[in-house]
């Protein structure tokens, strides 16, 4: 768990990404996820019911594509018989490389939650690299392209990563940073906007106007959180962490080539923001947005004044432990020294300031929209935990660390099964704090054998068992709500940590759980989709293109990546299938989504009231923190 962020960055600050991403998703190839190089591959049928990571796999990885056929569901009729003989072949010159009989899932059975049955077909032995195609060869058909070497998800996090650029309030996205479908002009800047926003509470008091510029959109709404902030700030943070090596300084934002991975200055950009949302005494606004619902497509054209939410105890500890935090990271580069000593100070008056103040639980009145950022008291309590971590971390004042003592279990993973799949980066943060030298070791042995035990009594969390799903990616069916793809996330990262933290006795089966939860996003899933918005550039066959933001409204340029000039920018993560659509806000009629069992209950599809398809396909940071955890830990 030893690492040197300094040393690993890889140096260069070539503006990598807005090249490959530069072009829009009319002008990608013909024939998505080919290459001029893919003759034999061109020259057979594509069949949408065999199924691979449509980017590919690591040479030592376990490989198995999926051969589905639908029973129910939208696409009942859609039935498809697996031939006898499967091969997989160089997509170049069709050589046959691997070979076999696919294997009937759990005897013919139909699986559940996706209404479909099928096959399996190992070619974990592939460890050449190259590009290959899987072959039905009584049929005459293959699967999707994909590619087979160590790196084969680095491009992909790096366009996940780039999000957070596009998610950007207050600066100009032009290139070579943005490319040019998806430049504009700097948003929400113009007169009473985030430059001088005021106090919702006091609308008319001059005196308390204040500058909230900068900061990151929080999902498809351009309004901004502070609570909302704290699960993409810890992951971020803790994915550089964790995994230095796969992070770069070239990423193609403006702050490449500075010498700090581009992470690091992205989340910098969160945190310059969360500084300008604290007051003098310590205490931290709310959020920050409009009063009403206009269309920003682009943001910069949205005009409507913005208000903020006054202090609230929940952003207070939410923004003291992502101060903190970020003061520990920082402080290992020697450019952001003295950001760190003020992130420190910082932390420990936000932590004051709550420590001292009567909780609150009724900050937000709606009157900004649109999402409530109050948090409980409990939730409040989880939040503290984090931030004390942290704060013990960045300062060694023992205070915090007898504060962890008497209130550990406070942290949301001593409420849930599965330890980090909600609030993910409070279980991580209790974890971090088993890594730190100075702490009782007495409390790390009690936290790590209260992990150990979440694995051991598994409930289908920890590890793979090949007869839970025919996509063999289970997702227990309460989990398939609105935003399902951030549990699905964490399922891989709280799998991860167990193989980090050496907390249960079957470290290959927990990787292959994270893994297959990877190859689920990359399209083993009832659609074949990738669950990224349109990334055919990065290689992908079929990707999401819809999905719900502001900025890519219907009708507009930004629509849909296969029908508007640009399509929505590459690599956002939408919510994913939402057994619970139609309690959401989505008509009945609109099937899918509703009226389907739990993984088909999604559609490709960027519609406002009252279609209200956010409820499915809105992306979040959150998500797209999740994502990039799990993505780092794979991508080494």
């Amino acid at each position: 768990m030893t690492f040197s962020l300094q040393t690993a960055v890889r140096a260069g600050g070539a503006l990598v990404l807005a090249a490959a991403l530069g072009a829009a998703a009319g002008a990608a190839e013909a024939t998505p996820g080919l290459t001029d190089a893919d003759a034999a591959a061109a020259a057979l049928p594509l069949d949408h019911h065999i199924l691979v990571d449509q980017f590919g796999y690591r040479p030592g990885d376990p490989k198995v594509a999926v051969i589905r056929t639908p029973h129910a569901g939208f696409d009942a009729a859609d039935v498809f018989a697996a031939g006898a003989r499967y091969e997989v072949r160089r997509a170049g010159d069709g050589a046959v490389v691997a070979s076999g009989k696919p294997a009937p899932w759990n005897r013919g059975e139909v699986e559940e939650s996706s209404g479909d049955s099928g096959w399996w077909f190992d070619f974990s032995a592939l460890k050449e690299p190259g590009r290959y195609v899987v072959v039905d060869v009584d049929r005459g058909v293959r699967s999707p392209v994909f590619a087979v070497y160590q790196h084969v998800y680095r491009k992909v996090l790096q366009a996940a990563m780039h999000t957070f650029y596009y998610q950007r309030s207050g600066v100009a996205k032009k290139p070579p940073y943005a490319a040019a479908c998806w430049s504009d002009e700097a948003a929400y800047v113009g007169p009473g906007q985030d430059t001088e926003a005021r106090d919702i509470t006091d609308r008319d008091n001059r005196a308390k106007t204040r500058d909230m510029s900068g900061g990151w959109f929080d999902a498809g709404d351009t309004d901004k959180y502070v609570t909302f902030a704290a699960q993409p700030v810890h992951q971020l943070l803790t994915a550089i962490e964790r995994h230095p090596a796969v992070f770069g300084d070239d990423t193609g934002i403006p702050e490449s080539g500075n010498g700090v991975p581009d992470v690091v200055d992205e989340v910098k950009w969160e945190i310059d923001w969360l500084k300008k949302m604290q007051f003098d005494d310590g205490s931290v606004a709310l959020k920050l947005g409009e009063t009403v619902a206009v269309p920003a497509s682009p943001p910069s054209s949205d005009t409507q004044p913005r208000f903020y939410v006054p202090a609230c105890t929940s952003a207070t500890i939410a923004a003291a432990g992502m101060f903190a935090h970020a003061a520990v990271v920082f402080g290992r580069f020697d450019a952001l020294a003295p950001e760190a000593k003020d992130l420190s100070a910082r932390a420990v008056r936000a932590w004051n300031n709550y420590q001292a103040a009567k909780k609150q639980t009724h900050c937000d009145t709606g009157a900004v929209r649109a999402g409530n950022a109050d948090l409980n008291e409990e939730d409040q309590d989880s939040l503290a935990v984090e931030a004390a971590v942290y704060l013990f971390a960045a300062s060694g004042d023992a205070s915090y660390a007898k504060y962890l003592k008497s209130h550990h279990e406070d942290a949301h993973p001593y409420h849930d099964q599965g330890w980090s799949r909600y609030k993910a980066d409070q279980g991580e943060a209790l974890l971090y704090f088993t890594t730190l030298p100075q702490a009782d070791a007495k409390l790390k042995k009690t936290i790590l054998g209260d992990k150990t035990s979440d694995v051991k009594a598994g409930n289908q969390i920890y590890g793979f068992a090949p007869g839970d799903d025919l996509y063999r990616a289970f997702l227990h069916d309460p989990q398939y709500h609105w935003g399902s793809n951030n549990p699905r996330a964490n399922y891989g990262n709280t799998n991860l940590d167990a193989v980090d933290f050496k907390t249960g006795p079957d470290p290959a089966s927990y990787r292959t759980r994270a893994l297959e939860m990877l190859h689920y996003f990359h399209g083993v899933n009832p659609f074949g989709m990738v669950y990224l918005s349109n990334a055919y550039a990065l290689g992908a066959t079929s990707s999401a293109n819809e999905i719900y933001h502001t900025w890519f409204q219907p009708g507009t340029r930004w629509s849909d990546a296969l029908k508007s000039e640009c399509g929505p920018a590459p690599g956002f993560v939408p919510g994913g299938p939402n057994a619970n659509a139609v309690q959401d806000g989505v008509p009945a009629k609109i099937a899918p989504p509703a009226n389907q069992p739990r993984q088909k209950s999604y559609r490709d599809w960027n519609a406002n009231w009252p279609d209200s398809s956010w409820a499915v396909t809105e992306p979040g940071i959150y998500y797209q923190s999740a994502y990039i955890r799990l993505l780092s830990a794979l991508a080494e």
